[in-house]
């Protein structure tokens, strides 16, 4: 009876020691499994990307930035060319400025009719300044005007926006449409809660054929990015994400290197539910609309109360 209490105690510790390597074994091949299929749809995203994309130089230099401030990033969305040599016009124009302490993400949407004090040029539409001068142009006539310090820019074209929607939501993005729209979008939507793909959600982020006009497209814009930003963020994409971050990687044009993204976006992951808070220049009361020969309609603003309500959003 004590041998095999003896023997018991002696081959008790392998089974532990074999259980032990079997889990091991399986865990080593899931973290394989996944890395592998991660790489090949990242590897896939971009070249996907590759194929089509044709990024223009850009001479940027950021603004100088210390550990612990916000980091605020340009976006900019243009038309089709604006990333080769054709000159293009800034549809969309966002600074996305990111606590990353406390996570806490803000945008600010800069309307394109606003009449900006372009640097070494003739005063004109403020989407003007990239047609004139590029990223560089843009971001000294944003920081002349508002004070506003640009540390990062991100230039898409429009129709790489339509493929990164579609391969990070092939079913479409869940979206809540006000009205019918269909004027000079190139899609027709219809009132009321729809999926949409890219070119649509595109459509609706750019549509302003009604009352509202600039104003009712920079909110839908704003929109857009939330939405965008919850599908990036949701388990049920998560096998998409890989692959959509490759074609991130050929459509995005940025000053960001392939690794800070990398590490951006994770933060971003690993950090949770980020919360936006949103808010479009001129605010209200600050603004009167004006025509000029040289520029048409445009947006004369308040600047210092522009300037005064920027800084409060960001430091609140």
């Amino acid at each position: 009876m004590d041998e095999e209490q003896v023997k018991e105690r002696r081959y008790k510790p392998k089974k532990k020691l074999r259980k032990g390597r079997v889990i091991l074994t399986i865990l080593v091949v899931f973290v394989l499994v996944i890395g592998t299929y991660s790489f090949l749809q990242y590897r896939a995203g971009y070249n996907l990307a590759k194929e089509t994309k044709v990024h223009q130089e850009i001479d940027f230099e950021g603004d100088s930035w210390s550990k612990g401030e916000r980091e605020n990033i340009l976006v900019l969305g243009a038309d089709s060319g604006a990333g080769g040599k054709e000159k293009s016009r800034t549809d969309t124009m966002m600074v996305i400025s990111w606590d990353k302490k406390s996570n806490d993400v803000k945008i600010i949407s800069f309307m394109r009719d606003i009449y900006a004090d372009i640097p070494n040029y003739q005063s004109y539409k403020l989407n003007t300044a990239y047609y004139l001068g590029g990223v560089p142009t843009l971001q000294a006539t944003l920081k002349n005007m508002f004070d506003i310090p640009i540390h990062h820019y991100a230039l898409i074209d429009f129709r790489s926006f339509e493929s990164l929607v579609d391969i990070l939501a092939p079913e479409g993005i869940k979206m809540d449409v006000e009205k019918d729209m269909s004027e000079k979008i190139g899609v027709s939507l219809t009132k009321g809660e729809q999926q949409l793909d890219g070119k649509e959600l595109l459509g609706y982020a750019r549509f302003r054929a009604d009352n509202e006009g600039d104003f009712g497209r920079v909110a839908r814009q704003q929109k857009v990015m939330e939405a965008l930003k919850d599908e990036v963020l949701s388990i049920d994409n998560i096998s998409n994400v890989p692959q959509f971050l490759g074609a991130a990687e050929g459509y995005i044009q940025t000053d960001y290197s392939r690794k800070d993204k990398a590490i951006r976006v994770m933060d971003a992951i690993v950090s949770g539910k980020l919360e936006i808070d949103k808010m479009t220049i001129p605010v209200e009361g600050s603004y009167s609309f004006k025509s000029y020969k040289h520029a048409g309609s445009v947006i004369v603003i308040d600047k210092e109360q522009n300037r005064k309500a920027i800084e409060d959003f960001l430091s609140n």
